[in-house]
């Protein structure tokens, strides 16, 4: 209780501050306060709904504060658009959002991270089987992961043409590293008893693999696939700067900036950040499916 009055001190000071150094800053300060306060009471409600609408109180929070500073503060739409132009430019170019989506994240992204992730996980075998490619394969994936993206971009779009394959092909290479390192962790997981346990049963190293080594890696296969479902939104839509057809995310915020056509552009980055909250989304219910039996994925309270 002392620590909760000492904070709400702490903010009605901040909140009398405010006021003095700007008196138009008094409902923008007042709605955070008052989000503030309802949403720590919320959290002490640990269960899964007030989790939930914590988060969400806290996003609504920040657009309606963005909506007000604009407002106030008459912000030009070419320095900060408000959220309410940005949501008018998403529901009047729906289907130029969907075709954009459509052309970078499903057929650039999505497919480049599954031929890179498909690519990771035989490479990570071969590897796990012969130490000789453990010695000579690890350094040269190190070196391509340290390849910047707008150097190896504009030459795979020269390679593979200005369509969706060369931003695939862009996304193979930023995903390929992240998820073979994980994967080859996950490989060596298992301890020597477990190992030595399948030699006593002759288990081939097929079975060995499938039965035991597998199993072991997937919470590590997972880790690297979602830090890289992130990279493959990344890599798609600026291999798309170097080239493209009139299609495409980063095709189209080039030339919305080039039009000052500045909603729109965030209208784009709104598509991109829903995108890939869900991509994030589906791989770890996906985890939470395949690797039930992991200390890391057993119920929370709630």
């Amino acid at each position: 209780m002392l620590i909760g009055l000492e904070a709400l001190a702490g903010w009605l000071a901040i909140l009398v501050t405010g006021l003095l150094i700007s008196p138009k800053l008094a409902p923008v300060l007042l709605v955070w306060l008052c989000a503030w306060i309802f949403n720590t009471w919320l959290a002490r409600f640990d269960t899964r709904l007030t989790r939930f609408l914590v988060a969400l109180i806290f996003g609504l929070t920040i657009i309606a504060l963005w909506e007000m500073i604009v407002r106030i503060y008459a912000i030009p739409p070419l320095i900060l658009p408000a959220p309410s132009r940005i949501a008018a430019s998403f529901v009047a170019n729906i289907p130029l959002l969907w075709g954009d989506f459509v052309q970078t994240i499903v057929k650039g992204a999505l497919t480049g991270w599954i031929l890179g992730g498909a690519a990771a996980v035989l490479t990570a075998i071969a590897i796990d089987r012969s130490p000789f490619l453990q010695r000579g394969l690890l350094p040269i994936g190190n070196f391509v992961a340290a390849l910047p993206i707008v150097g190896i971009a504009p030459i795979l779009v020269m390679w593979f043409g200005f369509d969706w394959q060369s931003k695939a092909a862009v996304v193979v290479v930023m995903v390929f590293f992240p998820i073979l390192v994980n994967m080859v962790a996950g490989l060596a997981a298992t301890d020597r008893m477990q190992r030595d346990q399948m030699a006593t049963w002759a288990a081939p190293y097929g079975q060995s693999l499938w039965k035991m080594r597998l199993p072991a890696a997937m919470p590590f296969l997972f880790n690297g696939l979602k830090i890289t479902t992130t990279l493959a939104l990344i890599g798609a839509i600026v291999a798309e700067f170097f080239g493209s057809p009139t299609t495409g995310m980063g095709f189209r915020i080039s030339t919305a900036v080039g039009r000052l056509d500045l909603p729109l552009v965030w209208a784009e980055i709104l598509v991109a950040a829903i995108a890939g909250s869900l991509f994030y989304g589906i791989v770890a219910l996906i985890e939470k499916k395949v690797t039930f039996w992991h200390p890391s994925q057993r119920n929370q309270r709630g």
